[in-house]
């Protein structure tokens, strides 16, 4: 039977997220909240976000697991259901989308728009920004999330299935609701912060790699080695400095977040503009780098089977 990564994936490519179908990660999101409100307060905070990490990955991984299960004497509804939460588990093609929103409501709205479209996708302070520091911001996006939102996922489910690929979509979602540094999450989310570093560390890299491998740019391999450790993420710095090298550009730098300056070890030393042409590029990277991963996977799967 023909592997359900491959129906997912076109299904992701047609489709990405309609917003109004409902989605496992939305829930997955209240559920946080729901337990954040009530949780991250009073003493033990550090305690207290470890616990909530580890009950809702192993329990989003029990559920899949015992789904599965209940689905595996009735072989159509069994394909059926990985077809549909593989499609769930990819955002290439809204993650592409966004980035080329963004391209579009800055060339033709202008300057303030591109700045309020931007701030949908990204944490970062945008109402500063000008054009090259929006694109840059939009590279650095499309970089970092072809990894966490593409590449992890699709690993996980190399190696365990649905339901190990939500298991991460647990860590990842925990780590983008309550993984900051701020003063409010400091201690509750630190440990999620540390389980998503951990999950990723693999993924990372190998986004790097594939980056690299559908650009044919083996060149860049030094300048990914000099600049992916100097991130302040162990793991963003690999496929942010991967495209930066593709790209001949420069990441990093001062940004605010949150009311607090940051300064980003740069990426890179070749400040020159960033343009159209750049964001879509990098968007044809991306989507090369899924396609060659789903191949890979179905491929490798059929192998072992």
């Amino acid at each position: 039977m023909l592997s359900p990564l491959l129906p997912a994936f076109l299904l992701d490519a047609l489709l990405g997220d309609p917003r109004r179908l409902p989605h496992p990660i939305r829930l997955f999101g209240n559920i946080i909240a729901f337990f954040e409100q009530r949780w991250n307060r009073g003493q033990y905070r550090f305690q207290k976000g470890a616990l909530l990490t580890i009950l809702l990955v192993c329990g989003a991984w029990a559920i899949f697991y015992a789904a599965e299960q209940l689905l595996r004497p009735y072989p159509v509804a069994a394909y059926l259901f990985a077809v549909v939460f593989i499609f769930y588990g990819l955002a290439n093609r809204s993650l592409i989308g966004e980035a080329l929103e963004v391209e579009k409501v800055l060339s033709i709205e202008g300057l303030e728009a591109g700045r309020k479209r931007l701030s949908w996708i990204v944490g970062r302070d945008t109402s500063q920004l000008n054009a090259t520091q929006i694109r840059t911001a939009v590279l650095e996006t499309l970089a970092e999330n072809l990894s966490d939102g593409v590449v992890a996922p699709l690993f996980y489910f190399a190696i365990g299935g649905v339901p190990l690929m939500f298991a991460y979509k647990m860590v990842n979602t925990l780590d983008s609701m309550i993984g900051y540094k701020s003063e409010r999450y400091r201690q509750f989310g630190s440990f999620a912060a540390r389980t998503d570093d951990v999950f990723n560390f693999i993924p990372a890299r190998i986004t790097a790699l594939l980056m690299l491998l559908v650009t044919f740019r083996w060149n860049v391999v030094p300048f990914v080695l000099k600049y992916g450790p100097k991130h302040a993420s162990p793991n963003s710095g690999y496929p942010e400095s991967a495209m930066a090298g593709i790209l001949k550009c420069r990441f990093g730098g001062p940004n605010v977040y949150h009311g607090v300056l940051v300064e980003k070890p740069f990426i890179g030393e070749n400040q020159r503009e960033i343009t159209a042409k750049d964001i879509r590029m990098a968007c044809a990277v991306n989507f090369a780098v899924a396609t060659v991963a789903v191949l890979v996977i179905v491929l490798l799967r059929s192998y072992g089977t």
